[in-house]
């Protein structure tokens, strides 16, 4: 089921008058499970089992650290195994199958291609990195494993950040899972304009910048200027997109008693590698960040070597991790090598600067290698991207001009829509009135500009 779906809006409205009309906290959690399941299999109902067999091995591996502490490890292999093994083969075998073959072709080998094609679950990386962490957390003492099924399951597979985030800590969630939900009229009130705030991003921005992007990068030989606006709105698209799809799963949440954490913290005010990942795809960065570059050797590294080995990794993993393609690869990288650079030029941390003229120097790198890193990750294949930089033109004809400029103002005119929300995200009693008045003008702006048919979220490729 899609967020901008009326199917979704009819869903919502049943979930939340039947969730606060029982107010008992087991019926709430049993309530909240089935949604959970008619919500992701909801096009397809075989997704459920796979959701279904995560919660059940990570249960037992959970249950099973704690009787046969001699045994951890055995149990934490379980866990990794089977949610990785499910993660490999429905969101990697195609890529690797086609990849093995394409690189015996370069060898004189014929291979027959695999030709049976396995359907992507949608969510599957989300879901998955969110159970990983709660037996990591055990096996390392930092969590204790839940006696109860029904909590567990619920916190699996909680359907507002089901399919795309935040991902969400045992830590965090499972306490709220736990306790008795209390109705709140100030909930409410955040509730109903963050969800207003996430469709006007999706179905005004985002929606309609993604025409200008995808015509762009379907050209086979676009100019410079017509590529780099390209990548100006895919990063325009890309994160109205996404953060549209936080806000809506926040509000959602909301409207039934849970806090989710929140995702993004204006990442394109960045000055550093990173500070961008400090406020990127929080939820995200700080897995890698504690699961993966922490285990790896993190900032215990002596050496420049291993300190890029480790980077490299970690980001590369990341990278992986967004989609299966090898510009996805590169794209993980990429930032890497920035946060590298940067970590050799004496700019790594909190590092801050010491005057404006050093702030926008460091703003305006860090967007445009962050315009750089758009490019790489949006482009149809590497194959592409090489192509199309042996070829280019700085300007182009006359028309391609024309069209870079009329591209550009389009891009400029619906990022305007980002402002309405400011007022509203504020929450101050002196800019009520100012909400207010912005709230309609985003539910006008939706009824108007709306585009018929939106289109999936980026990020359920993931």
């Amino acid at each position: 089921m899609i967020f901008t779906s009326y199917e979704y809006l009819i869903f919502i409205v049943l979930v939340f008058s039947l969730y606060w009309a029982v107010r008992d906290r087991l019926i709430q959690n049993v309530l909240i499970l089935v949604a959970s399941y008619l919500f992701y299999g909801w096009i397809h109902p075989w997704f459920c089992s796979l959701i279904a067999v995560s919660t059940v091995v990570d249960y037992f591996a959970g249950r099973g650290m704690r009787r046969n502490p001699g045994q951890k490890r055995v149990w934490l292999i379980v866990s990794l195994v089977v949610n990785l093994g499910m993660l490999g083969v429905f969101k990697y075998f195609n890529f690797f199958a086609d990849s093995i073959t394409a690189l015996a072709g370069e060898f004189g080998l014929a291979l027959d291609p695999v030709t049976t094609r396995i359907l992507l679950p949608v969510g599957i990386s989300f879901y998955t990195f969110q159970t990983l962490s709660y037996t990591i957390d055990i096996y390392q003492g930092k969590l204790e494993p839940r006696r109860s099924f029904l909590d567990f399951a619920v916190f699996v597979s909680f359907f507002p950040q089901l399919v795309a985030g935040p991902i969400e800590r045992a830590r965090h969630f499972l306490p709220q899972v736990e306790k008795a939900r209390v109705w709140c009229t100030d909930r409410f009130l955040q509730a109903v304009p963050l969800i207003i705030i996430g469709y006007l991003k999706k179905l005004v921005v985002a929606d309609n910048v993604a025409v200008v992007v995808d015509k762009i990068f379907m050209l086979e030989s676009p100019s410079f200027a017509l590529l780099a606006v390209g990548s100006l709105a895919f990063a325009v698209q890309i994160y109205a997109d996404f953060s549209a799809y936080t806000d809506i799963a926040r509000g959602s949440a909301k409207l039934i008693g849970f806090e989710l954490i929140e995702n993004f913290n204006s990442p394109y005010v960045a000055i550093s590698p990173s500070d961008f990942w400090r406020r990127w795809h929080i939820s995200f960065s700080t897995w890698i960040r504690d699961y993966l570059y922490i285990p790896m050797g993190g900032s215990r590294v002596k050496t420049k070597l291993g300190m890029l080995a480790v980077l490299l990794g970690s980001m590369g993993l990341s990278g992986l991790w967004h989609g299966a393609a090898w510009n996805f690869v590169a794209w993980g990288i990429y930032h890497a090598l920035l946060l590298f650079a940067w970590r050799l030029l004496g700019f790594s941390g909190h590092w801050k600067p010491t005057s404006r003229i050093s702030h926008a120097i460091a703003w305006s790198s860090m967007f445009s290698f962050t315009l750089i890193g758009w490019t790489i990750f949006r482009a149809s294949s590497l194959g592409w991207l090489l192509e199309t930089f042996n070829g280019m033109s700085l300007l182009g004809s006359r028309d391609t001009i024309l069209t870079t400029l009329y591209c550009l103002c389009t891009v400029g005119l619906y990022s305007l829509a980002m402002i309405l929300p400011w007022p509203i995200l504020r929450d101050s009693a002196r800019l009520r009135p100012v909400s207010a008045v912005s709230l309609g003008l985003s539910l006008v702006a939706i009824a108007l500009f709306a585009r018929e048919g939106s289109q999936d979220f980026i990020y359920f490729q993931f």
